[in-house]
């Protein structure tokens, strides 16, 4: 299969990247979120409206939805667990929400205290909410490969979420790679079984470096006809509800290698690479980043 011209990057550095970090003041993210436009990303993450008390380092959802007004070449979005966070991001502006739906009971009830029919069931409440507001939803399949407290994940639980969001008028679908377990041919393999309950719906791809096969995977994945991957900037982020899951894949190491295999995703590896700079250095700690530590391979370019 021939690899698409182009692959559209959401930046998710903002949400998934740092939820697992110390919250950093308002001025910070917004010092981020300029070098992330900078970058040429058309897509961004920007938060969740969740609950405070679980996820600390976003309970500025609403005030940093307010200052994203002034970039207008950017959509952004941002995660919901349930019809009272559609509520509020809606009521922030917000034009594309993400609700999560784990494919998994244990993971289910650990991120949203419900298990996953549960989760599945309030998805047409949630596009209601989101339809009603002038934004669209997507559906965001956890665990879609292994869960760390039930194990493998069996592909008709993440088919029955699909076909549920389907029938109650998701506009995007996406598939998540949790704890970063997956391998290229276990992507290829659900793909191939998504793809014919999704029609023309847009299917995006989520995976996590945890245990090096993120890019592998991610590679797979648009060889297998997905023009849609979601990474953090320097390789910042990972579940707060699924032990073991860190490093998403990171932006820049994404772009590095798309653009060697002549797929466009319109986004300025530098400015990528200075934007992982800065993350880390705004988080106090090193990030996994590999072009972050290793730089460009056009030496003195």
């Amino acid at each position: 299969m021939t690899l698409p011209r182009r692959v559209d990057i959401r930046e998710v550095g903002l949400r998934d990247g740092l939820q697992l970090e110390d919250p950093l003041p308002l001025s910070a993210k917004l010092e981020l979120l300029d070098a992330l436009v900078a970058t040429g990303v058309r897509e961004i993450e920007a938060t969740a409206f969740v609950s405070p008390s679980k996820v600390p380092a976003l309970a500025d959802a609403a005030e940093l939805a307010a200052a994203l007004a002034r970039f207008d070449t950017v959509e952004f979005s941002a995660l919901v667990a349930g019809p009272g966070g559609a509520r509020r991001a809606v009521a922030a502006g917000i034009g594309s929400i993400e609700y999560v739906v784990s494919a998994a009971d244990g993971h289910s009830r650990a991120n949203v205290g419900r298990d996953t029919a549960e989760a599945t069931a309030a998805i047409a409440d949630i596009v209601a909410i989101a339809h009603d507001g002038g934004a669209r939803l997507e559906v965001i399949i956890a665990t879609a490969w292994d869960c760390p407290f039930d194990g493998p994940t069996p592909a008709r639980r993440v088919l029955d979420i699909v076909a549920g969001a389907v029938a109650a008028g998701a506009d995007r679908i996406a598939l998540a790679d949790t704890i970063g377990t997956t391998t290229p041919g276990r992507v290829t393999a659900l793909i191939a079984a998504v793809r014919p309950l999704i029609g023309q719906l847009p299917l995006g791809a989520h995976f996590h470096n945890t245990r090096g096969a993120g890019l592998a995977s991610a590679y797979a994945a648009v060889l297998a006809g997905v023009t849609r991957l979601d990474a953090s900037v320097g390789g910042l982020g990972g579940c707060p509800f699924a032990p073991g899951a860190t490093g998403n894949i990171a932006t820049e190491d994404l772009v590095y290698l798309l653009r060697d295999c002549g797929v466009d995703t319109g986004i300025d590896l530098d400015a990528a690479i200075a934007a992982a700079g800065l993350a880390q250095r705004l988080v106090g700690h090193e990030l996994p980043s590999a072009l972050l530590r290793a730089g460009d391979r056009w030496l003195g370019s």
